[in-house]
């Protein structure tokens, strides 16, 4: 087993431990193998060890690897746009990706609307939350989350599937908690009212296990799988 296969198989061993503590399933968790900065070889590795869907930050990056993979005719990957989203990137990812994660204002999501090709179908989106209120960090308020969400509904060419949070550094767990409840409470009353939504992106490795206590659907996970990021190349 190499390295990367060896990762994921502890990841995954710790999301199912994750999921037995509070009583839910492993399989109501996605991992999403954050993937970038690392070449296609890596990405290779863990699909060859079974993983499936790629988180990806940066556009061109991603799709590069996108049609890396579609050349190989490697069938059966999920590619998920998670970084922040500039209007003049926003049909490369309507054309090339099958999630994103950060739609966080109606401009972004009408050109992701308009320019999604009709041979494909709706792309799947999460609206961002800035739960922590951060002025770094992308998202919107819980308390546009109404208007936003009917907005995006609305848009022929994408499919509100749920919320997205990237919550502030916390290292207690309880705290970790309640921010994620937060999350989670916002992303149930957003599914009592659109039958599409079935998705919480929410825990990275740190929160982790906090997320998945409170009911997150889809962990992103990067450096525990492919080790330390290398930036100097960007």
């Amino acid at each position: 087993m190499n390295e990367i296969a060896h990762n994921l198989a502890q990841v995954n061993g710790k999301i199912s431990a994750a999921a037995a503590r509070c009583g839910r399933s492993p399989e109501e968790v996605t991992l999403l193998a954050v993937s970038k900065t690392k070449p296609a070889s890596a990405i290779a590795e863990a699909v060859a060890a079974g993983q499936r869907a790629f988180g990806e930050n940066y556009v061109q990056e991603g799709v590069d690897k996108i049609h890396h993979f579609a050349e190989q005719r490697v069938e059966g990957l999920e590619w998920h746009f998670i970084g922040p989203l500039q209007s003049n990137k926003s049909r490369l990812v309507a054309e090339n990706f099958d999630w994103c994660h950060t739609v966080d204002r109606l401009k972004i999501a009408s050109r992701l609307s308009e320019q999604r090709p009709s041979t494909l179908p709706p792309l799947n989106v999460l609206i961002q939350i800035n739960i922590s209120d951060e002025n770094s960090k992308s998202g919107i308020a819980l308390n546009e989350l109404e208007q936003l969400a009917a907005e995006v509904a609305a848009l022929p060419g994408l499919k509100l599937r749920g919320l997205m949070a990237i919550p502030a550094p916390e290292l207690d767990y309880e705290r970790q908690l309640a921010v994620c409840r937060k999350m989670a409470e916002a992303c149930n009353a957003l599914k009592d009212r659109y039958t599409t939504v079935d998705t919480l992106s929410l825990g990275m490795t740190d929160d982790m296990e906090a997320a998945i206590a409170a009911g997150s659907t889809m962990v992103r996970i990067g450096t525990a799988i492919f080790g330390a990021r290398d930036y100097s190349a960007r």
